[in-house]
């Protein structure tokens, strides 16, 4: 991080909208490379804004190219440090890269929770990176917080279609 301020992001507006728009429409078909043709033409001065930033992090997960991902993550950080999203995503992509895995993406994660303690999905994905680290303990705590903080039974329901959660499933289904 270089210590500097966050540009303020202009408000997307046509054409850039449109554009990210169906960005968004062809990525819920699942047409990748129309997506990313839409998002390219979306004007220099909004490429960093934090809905294009989060529409090519998509792409770079569903291609796998984790490497890019964390990138676009850490950009997502600097336009948007107040929304959760720049958090996990960087986290998920530094679980996923060469040199990362789950302890860093724990140590990426861990301070967002403190940022943002009514956001579920954090604290979701904090109990699944204990769990994996074998710390079934604090994998509880943080489904609990979780559960606290979202709807428990559609939690309920995703942790037990989460193979991270494994280890805690006979418990989670007593829930």
């Amino acid at each position: 991080m270089s210590g500097r301020l966050p540009v303020p992001v202009q408000p997307l507006g046509p054409p850039d909208s449109h554009h990210l728009d169906a960005a968004v429409g062809w990525l819920g078909l699942g047409c990748v490379a129309e997506a990313q043709a839409e998002l390219d033409l979306i004007s220099a001065i909004q490429q960093k804004h934090p809905a294009v930033l989060e529409a090519r992090w998509t792409i770079c997960a569903r291609e796998q190219r984790w490497a890019d991902a964390l990138k676009i993550a850490q950009a997502e950080l600097t336009a948007a440090p107040d929304d959760c999203a720049g958090w996990l995503h960087r986290a998920y992509a530094l679980r996923r890269v060469p040199d990362g895995g789950l302890p860093q993406a724990w140590e990426a994660l861990s301070p967002a929770a403190e940022k943002f303690p009514h956001e579920p999905v954090i604290a979701y994905n904090l109990a699944c990176y204990a769990c994996q680290l074998q710390q079934p303990d604090v994998a509880r705590e943080w489904l609990q917080r979780a559960m606290k903080a979202g709807d428990p039974d559609a939690l309920k329901q995703m942790a037990l279609a989460d193979d991270d959660l494994q280890p805690l499933w006979t418990e989670i289904r007593e829930l």
